[in-house]
């Protein structure tokens, strides 16, 4: 998020779309309820389901699934058609007026520079034009033909309101009714939040679908403001402490890069992670990227990492191909390629698409450890259950280990939340059994591949032997000791901006002291300043909140800075005061930056210095065009789904997002309309946290057993009645469910054809309380997003028919 739940309430306008609030995150939709209660905030729901947020709104449109796009960009168009744009915000804080260089064009669906062999882009004329001061060029009028502007209105002038019924499905009033209520937050005494969640992230196109939005709201002026933001939804309770802390194939730490192959020296690592500012005066604190790299390096190899090794850079892997995701991690494995794979709270056999090949990598490996406090079907996937795991033991070697480790509520640590707070918790009662802690487990694992290497040798064995491991008890470390290293401490005397010197051995106040001589270690720069001096900050308890924002500064700690609304600058004019007195979050006293959260900007540095307020772009503003920042596109465009039910009204030649990576093998598995004419979708049920609670007895009985969801229509169209027994099929496997016939789905009508959805929730396996199951990951492709490879859950193709139930479900006289 980039503003905090609590800030919710102070949205005139929220928009629900790519996720459902109501049922997946009923604890935070209390703050949309705050928000129409004493805000007089309108809520706007676009989904394929009529949801429980949907039921709350004042406006609801539905939408095809994977069309997300279209819909925003005829936002966008009517935005610009009716000048409801926030002027002076889009002119100082924004790249509309930057000019991009000759070359650039956009033909059927194509930017310049794509390979059809390679399904990728050569980017080089997405950049800006360079002028002889070394900048970038900027036309203040934005009427350059190849301004960003320009070039804008342009890209998305195909979507009409006409067009965008085509595609999207959604009612051509109904969807202006949206505009008109979304465009009057283009005034700066109003705001427009956006909440969204895996409905977006889920498709080949996801990064997009959220740069759209993103579009929309710096057109509005609504980024860093009170009540506004791009707010991502996070449905687990440390998905967000996952990507900060890098447990990602290609990530560091704190969002720095593993490097690449051709990074081979360190030197050039870092020469391309310089960010010189493209503006004169602009800051791009990114600058300080290697402070934060060679800080991270000591944390890791203390003492063995010097100037002289260049900080131990050879001892960092470097990368062969962009990322080791689970996509192309399966892939492997299914060739043969991957000997195992350690698992560290999660069920990929239910988590992973198509899971008929998921189990065929399982069955190809040597050994699988699963480290989970209970019970998954990823550990027990050689086991035969029947038609829900119809496999046979006696062909799959693989061995399998599993390690009970403790819940959370059985250790003390820290949880990231979606608004990036670190909030601490305690130890609640001791472990059962034989569980150890997650830290125990990867300790004792540690220790031992250590003592293996340094008594047998290795091809390479510095990163494992020298690695700094000085826990006071080395085979449990504690999580204060880790938070510790987290934050970051000295390792010599070190003098901040400010001029005061910092003993060694002390803890930092945060990531501006950190240096890049090797006085300083931290293990993650985002969270410098989670524990400090003075103690742990993220255990702070204080709900004091001063002018009512919704800050809380005193409540935990959130990165960076202990700062709640990124971007907080732009809250403000050029001169420095709040385009709304009633939306203030911080304002320019003549001195320095006050006000209820902390600056995001340099705290003295005058307005007159026109310094932009987006300081970890080089541009220091916006970006409603992203140069070559996204593999699929400077713009967000249209593309259907891998599997869809209509071809792309838009651009007919184009199958699926172009530059997404598809494997041979998976491509062939994707079926057509013809054999599967429905589009499907997954989601989650308040009743069920993924596939966790289905080992309860309180929640099975809730939700007992698996259902999909059809539309009346199509449930007389196929003869389905209320909880009969129905198939759904795709290209790459089949699953049996009760019939839930709704008033929830509806028909949608796309480019002249009737377009059926079929909605299937995700909490149901073979092992647990409930009655047996299926995951709907049975029938879903195997294709990634173009940015993150993140799986298309979100759009496929399915056929459906009435059939028996499964075998222990049938009655016998």
């Amino acid at each position: 998020m980039t503003n905090l739940w609590m800030d919710i309430k102070h949205a005139d306008v929220i928009t629900v779309m790519g996720g459902n609030a109501a049922e997946a995150h009923p604890c935070g939709f209390k703050w949309v309820v705050e928000a129409k209660a004493h805000n007089n905030a309108k809520l706007i729901v676009i989904d394929p389901r009529f949801t429980r947020t949907a039921s709350v709104a004042d406006l609801y449109c539905p939408i095809r699934q994977g069309t997300d796009i279209a819909f925003l960009s005829g936002v966008a168009k009517y935005l610009i058609d009716n000048d409801k744009l926030q002027h002076r915000y889009l002119a100082a804080y924004t790249n509309a007026a930057f000019v991009v260089k000759e070359g650039y064009a956009f033909d059927e669906g194509l930017f310049s520079g794509y390979s059809e062999d390679k399904r990728d882009y050569d980017k080089t004329t997405w950049d800006y034009e360079i002028g002889p001061d070394g900048y970038a060029v900027v036309d203040e009028t934005m009427q350059h033909p190849r301004s960003v502007m320009q070039l804008l209105k342009k890209h998305i002038s195909i979507y009409t309101p006409e067009m965008v019924e085509r595609i999207c499905g959604s009612p051509k009033e109904t969807f202006l009714k949206v505009c008109q209520m979304i465009a009057e937050t283009s005034s700066p005494e109003k705001t427009m939040t956006s909440l969204y969640a895996l409905g977006w992230t889920q498709h080949a196109k996801g990064s997009q679908n959220i740069r759209s939005m993103c579009i929309v709201q710096t057109l509005l002026g609504n980024i860093g403001m009170l009540g506004g933001g791009m707010n991502a939804l996070r449905g687990h309770s440390n998905i967000q402490g996952l990507t900060d802390i890098g447990l990602m194939s290609n990530l560091i730490p704190g969002y720095l890069n593993i490097p690449i192959e051709k990074e081979p020296t360190y030197s050039d690592y870092i020469a391309k992670r310089q960010f010189k500012p493209l503006r004169p005066g602009q800051m791009s604190y990114w600058q300080n990227y290697n402070k934060f790299f060679v800080s991270f390096q000591k944390a890791m190899w203390g003492d063995k990492a010097q100037k002289e090794n260049d900080w131990a850079y050879d001892y960092l892997p470097k990368l062969d191909v962009p990322t080791y995701d689970i996509v192309r991690g399966f892939e492997l494995a299914k060739q043969g390629k991957m000997s195992g794979y350690v698992i560290q709270g999660f069920n990929p056999l239910l988590s992973f698409p198509n899971r008929a090949k998921m189990t065929e990598a399982f069955s190809k490996m040597k050994f699988v450890v699963v480290m989970d406090p209970l019970q998954t079907e990823t550990a027990r996937f050689w086991e035969n259950h029947g038609e829900y795991n119809d496999v046979d033991p006696s062909k799959i070697q693989t061995e399998v280990f599993e390690l009970p480790t403790t819940l959370f509520a059985e250790e003390e640590g820290s949880l990231s939340n979606s608004s990036r707070w670190l909030q601490w918790h305690w130890q609640a009662q001791e472990a059962p059994g034989e569980c150890r802690s997650d830290i125990e487990i990867m300790s004792a694992l540690f220790l031992r591949i250590r003592a293996m290497y340094k008594r047998d040798g290795g091809a390479f064995p510095d990163p494992i032997v020298n690695l700094k491991w000085d826990y006071a008890i080395s085979h449990s470390p504690t999580a204060i000791e880790l938070a510790r290293e987290l934050n970051g401490y000295t390792l010599a005397p070190v003098t901040d901006a400010s001029g005061t010197t910092i003993p060694a051995g002390k803890q930092v106040d945060g990531f501006a002291q950190l240096k890049d001589d090797g006085t300083t270690a931290c293990g993650c720069w985002i969270y410098s300043g989670c524990y400090t001096e003075k103690g742990n900050m993220m255990a702070r308890r204080d709900n004091t909140d001063p002018g009512d924002r919704g800050i809380a500064p005193n409540w935990a700690f959130a990165w960076p800075a202990n700062r709640r609304v990124l971007y907080n600058r732009a809250s403000c004019d050029p001169e420095g005061k709040p385009w709304s007195e009633k939306k203030k979050l911080i304002e320019w006293n003549g001195k320095q930056w006050v006000g209820f959260d902390v600056p995001d900007y340099g705290a003295t540095v005058a307005p007159d210095k026109g310094m932009g307020p987006f300081i970890l772009n080089q541009e220091g503003v916006a970006r409603l065009w992203t140069r070559g920042l996204m593999r699929d596109g400077p713009f967000p465009t249209h593309y259907e789904p891998f599997e869809s039910p209509v071809a792309n009204a838009a651009f007919p030649k184009i199958k699926g997002s172009p530059a997404a990576r598809i494997f041979k093998g998976d491509l062939a598995d994707l079926g057509t309309s013809a054999e599967f004419p429905y589009a499907a979708t997954s989601y989650r049920l308040t009743e069920h946290f993924h596939s966790w609670t289905k080992h309860s007895k309180i929640n099975a009985i809730l939700q007992p057993e698996m259902f999909v969801e059809i539309s009346e229509q199509l449930a007389k169209e196929k003869g389905i009645a209320k909880g009969d027994w129905v198939r759904v099929w795709s290209k790459r496997g089949s699953l049996k469910a009760k019939a839930v016939v709704t008033k929830r789905i509806k028909p949608l009508v796309c480019d002249g054809k009737t377009v059926h959805v079929v909605g299937l929730p995700q909490h149901w396996g073979f092992i647990g309380e409930t009655k047996k199951g299926w995951h709907p990951n049975t029938l879903t492709p195997v294709v990634g997003d173009a940015n993150t490879e993140t799986p298309e859950f979100k759009a496929w193709l399915v056929n459906i028919e009435p059939t028996s139930p499964p075998a222990d479900r049938q009655r016998t006289v």
